[in-house]
């Protein structure tokens, strides 16, 4: 039986655990650049006992940024400031990771008065608080896939040994991915094979890039939890058959953030069944997210075969240590770091 503290491998990659860091924006960076700041953050991350660290949404470009103080990778200066985060983590025995993402139509970079138009499948805004994006040309989405295809190579450059293609919460892919945001007429939207086209292209190039022996990961949105009009979890499986097809190792099952008025049921385990629905109809792995608090609860998800990791986001921001502890409280043994032994018992 699987639990939450026993090992996990992914092609030639190992897990020393299940717990993982979730992607969470830390609004602190200059430019799209990584410091101190995010040394601190992701490290001490490391430093608790995740087995893998996944930094914040980072953005392909300026222009794809949730917001201009978001962490970005287009350029040489923001591929050197990864490197020493990396390495540090790796020195504490975990894996690092990124998210690549662009936010679409929800850039608040480009969401001011004065501002151009955020980039979007069709010109729909995603609230009245947000301007009006321009419907991309197929060479904006040409545009777009060199833009993850370069930094994807940049993500390799800094040292990353895992990659998750952010494709949920109602950021670009994910707004194609939705009949909600997408009413395209052309080839990538209408029916549910042209609405995946766009984001199946970049996780196809992604792959490609990425070496053999390592895992690359795709978040999703399960559902909108708006039916039958918006992304469902029927959709959901179905793409994920269209990704693992193309190589991709690993579900990060997440929902919602694509319509504002959507109903959802927020609660302890409330989307844990999507992780567990997915992996079981389409055989891959996937991950748990979503007020998973409890170390005993944790273990649960991992022992039932709900799920093969949990992502986890704010209790890690309230206990950066909470593997060690999560460790002794369910007697699993995990190393400590040496330096902290001394505070173990």
């Amino acid at each position: 039986m699987p639990h939450l503290m026993s090992p996990f491998k992914l092609r030639q990659l190992e897990f020393k655990n299940r717990i993982f860091v979730s992607p969470m924006c830390q609004y602190s960076a200059t430019s799209g650049v990584p410091n101190d700041w995010h040394l601190v953050h992701l490290g001490s991350r490391a430093v608790g006992g995740a087995a893998l660290v996944i930094c914040e949404a980072t953005a392909v470009s300026p222009e794809g940024r949730i917001s201009l103080n978001d962490l970005g990778l287009w350029n040489d200066e923001q591929e050197k400031a990864f490197l020493h985060i990396n390495q540090f983590i790796k020195n504490q025995g975990s894996i690092s990771g990124i998210q690549i993402a662009h936010a679409g139509r929800k850039s608040e970079a480009f969401n001011k008065p004065d501002a151009y138009s955020p980039l979007a499948p069709s010109a729909i805004a995603f609230s009245e608080k947000y301007n009006l994006p321009q419907e991309m040309s197929e060479k904006k989405i040409a545009d777009v896939l060199k833009q993850f295809i370069q930094s994807t190579h940049r993500s390799l450059n800094a040292g990353f040994e895992v990659i998750e293609i952010h494709m949920a919460h109602g950021y670009l892919f994910h707004e194609f991915l939705s009949p909600i945001s997408n009413q395209r007429k052309d080839s990538y939207g209408g029916c549910f094979e042209n609405r995946i086209r766009f984001p199946l292209q970049v996780a196809k190039a992604v792959r490609a890039i990425w070496p053999q022996n390592l895992p690359v990961f795709v978040r999703i949105s399960a559902t909108d939890w708006i039916e039958p009009e918006g992304w469902t979890l029927k959709d959901s499986i179905e793409f994920s058959k269209q990704l693992k097809k193309i190589g991709i190792d690993f579900i990060d099952c997440s929902t919602g953030g694509n319509v504002t008025h959507a109903q959802i049921p927020v609660a302890p385990n409330y989307q844990v069944r999507f992780a567990e629905t997915i992996k079981k109809e389409v055989q891959i792995a996937t991950g748990a997210v979503g007020l998973i608090t409890e170390p005993e609860q944790a273990d649960q998800i991992i022992s039932s075969h709900q799920a093969d990791a949990v992502l986890l986001a704010r209790e890690l921001l309230r206990d950066p240590y909470w593997p060690l502890h999560a460790a002794q409280k369910l007697k699993q043994e995990i190393p400590w770091p040496t330096q902290y032994v001394r505070a173990k018992n």
